[in-house]
């Protein structure tokens, strides 16, 4: 992965680092937010989950950190690209939310993302209950395109879902 650093006056996007394992746990385990809309993240959540996920990563993910104190907020990734799109994931700690962390998060991504040459679409998906993520997406300046009904089968939902499904392209982000 590379060593990409991207960063705002309020948030700083840098690659994992082994010695994040910790404090990814202290993030992601027991969070009832992230229990219910990221059902593949293991719960309990623990140190070996965070060491699998920092030496595995197949995407581009960095640590989404305070820029003054280099505190982890979250994390957000790029799926590797496939036919010129990419998609956007990320979580944010309970502590974080709130404050527009994931939408300076996500643009910094998406500014990224589109100067390259690879990419001529960045998209990202949602449950259409999870407010919260779809707001991030709109503030960011994420179109939403539909709703992909019954997409997915979450089991700590015990439903399927439908997926809001957003974009953007370049020359769309303000």
């Amino acid at each position: 992965m590379t060593e990409l650093l991207l960063s705002d006056p309020s948030v700083t996007l840098r690659p994992w680092v082994k010695a994040d394992a910790a404090e990814i746990v202290a993030c992601v385990d027991g969070d009832p937010e992230i229990t219910k809309w990221l059902d593949q993240v293991p719960q309990p959540y623990t140190l070996a989950d965070a060491r699998t996920y920092i030496e595995g990563l197949a995407e581009q993910a960095f640590a989404i950190t305070d820029t003054g104190s280099g505190r982890i907020l979250g994390s957000i990734g790029l799926s590797p690209i496939t036919n010129g799109v990419g998609e956007i994931g990320y979580w944010i700690r309970a502590d974080a939310r709130g404050r527009g962390v994931p939408t300076r998060a996500l643009t910094l991504l998406v500014r990224w993302a589109l100067a390259r040459d690879d990419v001529e679409r960045v998209q990202l998906r949602a449950d259409v209950d999870n407010i919260g993520s779809r707001r991030v997406a709109e503030k960011a300046g994420f179109r939403l395109e539909g709703v992909l009904r019954s997409a997915y089968w979450n089991p700590r939902l015990d439903r399927r879902v439908d997926w809001a499904m957003y974009s953007l392209l370049p020359g769309e982000l303000a």
